[in-house]
């Protein structure tokens, strides 16, 4: 990430999480459940989630990104609750799979994600190249490259 704009950091990791989404829809309609491969998208999701919840929306939530950053964090709680949803239906090693539904589960993350990144992406990411301070920037981008979510973290609004 050593050239890359926090932002576009942000949204490259939107793309791949995505991408993740899509891999695994298609190799459910080809008939086959990874469920590991969605666990690891999921993870990156909440990761996501986290590192946004932490370490982006605190510095930036006043002022004129106020209430873009409270429906981001209300959005982020019904994204997470999908994600629940969506363990649960992949089940663990072996365990049965419903393939409607986990399609069904698969397909209702994807457009809340669609809408969500909508807002997102061009409303909040700016602020992360443009309203936080050098500490707070440099925090942001080394957690992009490796930092790790604590486990048991949940999102704010994860509940409600």
């Amino acid at each position: 990430m050593p050239d890359e704009s926090l932002s576009a950091a942000l949204e490259r990791e939107h793309q791949e999480i995505d991408a993740g989404i899509r891999a695994f829809l298609d190799k459910l309609d080809a008939g086959s459940v990874d469920a590991d491969a969605l666990r690891e998208t999921l993870a990156a999701l909440r990761r996501h989630i986290y590192l946004e919840e932490e370490l982006l929306f605190p510095p930036i939530s006043t002022g004129a990104q106020m209430m873009s950053v409270f429906g981001m964090i209300r959005g982020h709680g019904e994204i997470w609750r999908t994600m629940d949803t969506l363990d649960e239906l992949a089940g663990g090693p072996g365990g049965p799979v419903e393939q409607d539904a986990l399609r069904e589960a698969c397909q209702r993350l994807s457009a809340l994600l669609i809408d969500h990144n909508k807002v997102e992406e061009p409303v909040i990411y700016p602020a992360a190249d443009t309203g936080l301070a050098p500490e707070q920037a440099a925090e942001l981008a080394g957690f992009i490259a490796s930092g790790r979510m604590p486990d048991g973290w949940v999102c704010a609004k994860a509940g409600a």
